[in-house]
């Protein structure tokens, strides 16, 4: 073991086969990532039954579980009726794989990588259930304030201020904008999901990070809607 942690070996080791192992433990991640984002809309359980056909329903078997390769192997189709799966799948066993990687190159073996991997997983998870049922689902918002906030301040420096400032500011500065916007329009423009998000966010990166993603949006924004009205002429 010694010999893997010094010299040339260990250089390897740590450079290339650890990572490795990160990034194919990353890919399982995200298979079960997928049974998030399609059980827990539906309010069904995560844990079982195991994997099946969202199409047939036919479980799927060990052999076509595997990660990425199954996938590909199959050709995004199920074994029992060939119809297609979403290729959302595929790529979110992929995006984990590589964000496993990269966070540990970037932190290491440490509480931090762990830390920031399970919050970017539940972002994955409230991003693909919102493009798919757009909702944004209460159980992972409202658990991860709490949870997130404890990471943050235990593993990634943050004050208890200011991921309690972070969860205040996120969360009012989304609730003003959407009791004006439907006081100014009649209609809601969003709903408890996005003021919940924010808090979640708020609470992990902290108040001053948050501001500056509010404030590239913002301008994101703008920039989309400047050129789509100059397309439409």
């Amino acid at each position: 073991m010694d010999s893997l942690l010094s010299g040339a070996e260990g250089g390897l080791f740590w450079a290339v086969w650890l990572p490795a192992f990160f990034a194919l433990a990353g890919a399982a991640v995200g298979s079960f990532l997928n049974v998030c984002i399609a059980r827990i809309p539906e309010g069904l359980s995560i844990v079982s039954p195991g994997s099946r056909c969202p199409h047939c329903g036919h479980p799927i078997c060990y052999r076509d579980n595997i990660p990425v390769i199954a996938y590909l192997l199959l050709r995004g189709k199920c074994r029992d009726c060939r119809r297609r799966i979403s290729p959302r799948y595929l790529l979110v066993e992929i995006l984990t794989a590589a964000l496993a990687w990269f966070l540990f190159r970037k932190f290491g073996l440490t509480p931090a990588f762990f830390a920031v991997f399970v919050f970017i997983c539940a972002l994955i998870v409230v991003t693909f259930i919102d493009l798919d049922q757009q909702i944004i689902p209460h159980v992972i918002t409202l658990s991860g304030i709490p949870i997130f906030s404890l990471l943050a301040v235990l593993f990634m420096g943050l004050s208890a201020v200011d991921a309690f400032l972070g969860v205040m500011i996120g969360a009012g500065i989304l609730y003003f904008v959407a009791v004006y916007y439907e006081a100014l329009t009649g209609r809601e423009g969003m709903g408890g999901g996005d003021v919940n998000l924010l808090a979640m966010l708020g609470a992990f990166l902290g108040w001053k990070s948050l501001l500056f993603i509010l404030l590239v949006s913002s301008l994101l924004g703008a920039v989309v809607g400047v050129a789509i009205i100059l397309i439409k002429g």
